[in-house]
């Protein structure tokens, strides 16, 4: 079951990284929204989800075609039960996942 979860994606500075970066959300424990910042280093399709701790996913928050920058990601988890989660930076040439808590 997938829940489509309301975010809104924000690029934050021209500078462009010289690697990819997937920051720890913030805050964390959070209730109901919060924060994830990552940055490419070069124009590429990027897919940003998030997953239950049984591996569904249950929201979408990137998947698109998007220019070298740093980005700044706001995730609202108000229809989602408390509990751990995962959420996944992935291109064609990087993955990386982390941890957040939704406490209510």
């Amino acid at each position: 079951m997938t829940w489509f979860t309301p975010a809104s994606v924000r690029e934050l500075a021209t500078a462009v990284p010289s690697s990819y970066t997937l920051e720890q959300n913030y805050p964390n424990p959070f209730n109901p929204s919060t924060t994830i910042r990552y940055g490419i280093p070069r124009a590429t399709r990027v897919e940003r989800k998030v997953f239950n701790l049984i591996g569904e996913e249950v929201a979408t928050l990137v998947n698109q075609e998007q220019s070298a920058g740093t980005f700044e990601c706001r995730f609202d988890g108000a229809s989602l039960p408390s509990g751990l989660y995962f959420y996944r930076l992935r291109t064609d040439s990087y993955s990386e996942t982390r941890k957040l808590l939704l406490v209510r």
